[in-house]
């Protein structure tokens, strides 16, 4: 196994899927219960559906062991790995990483030490029921609003009472 070939294990599960706004988002985390991976030297990011009514586990992605030596050979796997996702996080993210992902439309978010998965899925659910930071926003909207040239014409038409 490389870090361009990562083992990606997908989860299945019977349950119906649940409706509503929904996100895909990573979680760097060495165990799937503590966020405590940096984004480039990640072993596992974990891919995780979440609506305002649950959060599902959708696969898992093991990279190598890496060592955090600012080499970016390894990030393009690990963003790969991420897509469809729109934000990961993570314990930390260097500088190029960060570009990187925001270059792709993915929100990486920097977790205080003690973080946990769980702790962090609960948040983005509430989140999700009343979206209030812009990265949220923005991932909610369906592609045809957020891709609509007239967009701004709409915003116009409608005034500012700001």
């Amino acid at each position: 196994m490389t870090a361009s070939n990562p083992v990606r294990l997908g989860v299945c599960d019977d349950r119906p899927a649940s409706t509503g706004p929904a996100l895909s988002v990573g979680i760097a985390s060495s165990d799937l219960v503590k966020v405590d991976q940096h984004f480039g030297s990640a072993s596992r990011l974990g891919i995780y559906r979440v609506t305002a009514d649950r959060a599902d586990l959708v696969s898992v992605a093991r990279f190598d062991a890496a060592d955090h030596d600012g080499n970016e050979s390894k990030l393009p796997a690990k963003i790969t790995a991420l897509a469809g996702c729109a934000a990961v996080f993570c314990h930390a993210a260097g500088g190029s990483a960060v570009r990187q992902l925001l270059a792709v439309g993915i929100q990486p978010i920097k977790l205080d030490a003690g973080a946990t998965v769980g702790q962090t899925l609960t948040w983005l659910r509430k989140e999700i029921k009343k979206p209030t930071l812009p990265w949220v926003i923005k991932a909610l909207q369906p592609d045809t609003q957020r891709d609509d040239p007239s967009r701004f014409d709409t915003m116009e038409s409608e005034g500012w009472n700001g």
